[in-house]
């Protein structure tokens, strides 16, 4: 029965994402068609990751281990653990913020509109495609936008997750441009939806989210890029096994 009901719950779930976004493609749409409408494309993409989540009973609670600034622009971090953490970061952010990530989102009906206009999109396999999704990571930077990127690179393909080794791209950027990494620790997401819910279907709750102080990059090097990334992966890490 338990079973029964995750899949019930994991159908009803598609459903309110397809109807919200079907609601509020209007907004999408239009907010979408030039850069300078971008903020007001991350608002109704806050709404949307809202509404969608809540109707189906999932909200995110968040836990702040410091006052965050958010007229500072960073590079946010969070580990990835199911495809609720991406509304967990758009509905954490209040500014301007794009998200960096695969290629194959641009094939994904509801992503797509996102991953053709403000996030970035590439191919891991590719080395001229994450040099130009780098530079382009930067230039948003440079201009105020902060940037979710999932340093794992992927969602890990064991269950229950543990933490995967951290790709180094967004810790030598941080350290190039001066610009200060967010941690942020998603505890316990997967328990309500893990991956993309195919395999054991989701349920309601609350999905905890700590929000850790953010590591400041002045006087680095790209020397120190290693350091600074075990030491990320230290902070959620931890954090993580607590849940």
């Amino acid at each position: 029965m338990k079973r029964f009901l995750k899949r019930v719950h994991f159908y009803a779930s598609a459903i309110s994402l397809m109807f919200f976004f079907i609601l509020l493609y209007p907004w999408l749409y239009y907010y979408s068609r030039k850069p300078e409408r971008y903020d007001r494309l991350n608002r109704v993409r806050r709404i949307f990751g809202f509404l969608s989540s809540a109707a189906v009973g999932i909200f995110y609670k968040y836990r702040y281990e410091k006052q965050i600034d958010w007229s500072q622009c960073y590079i946010v971090c969070p580990n990835h653990t199911s495809n609720l953490d991406i509304t967990g970061m758009a509905c954490l952010i209040p500014g301007n913020y794009a998200f960096l990530g695969k290629d194959t989102l641009l094939k994904n009906p509801v992503t797509a509109i996102f991953f053709k206009t403000i996030d970035i999109p590439f191919n891991r396999d590719s080395k001229i495609s994450s040099f130009r999704a780098f530079k382009r990571a930067g230039e948003y930077l440079q201009q105020g936008i902060s940037l979710v990127i999932f340093p794992e690179g992927k969602i890990p393909e064991h269950f229950p997750p543990s933490l995967d080794p951290f790709k180094n791209g967004p810790f030598r950027l941080a350290i190039e441009l001066n610009i200060p990494i967010l941690p942020v620790t998603i505890t316990d997401a997967w328990k309500k939806v893990w991956d993309d819910g195919k395999t054991y279907g989701s349920r309601p709750g609350i999905c905890d989210i700590c929000v850790h102080k953010p590591i400041f990059t002045t006087g680095l090097t790209v020397d120190d890029a290693d350091a600074l990334r075990d030491r990320v992966h230290n902070i959620i890490d931890t954090e993580f096994k607590k849940k």
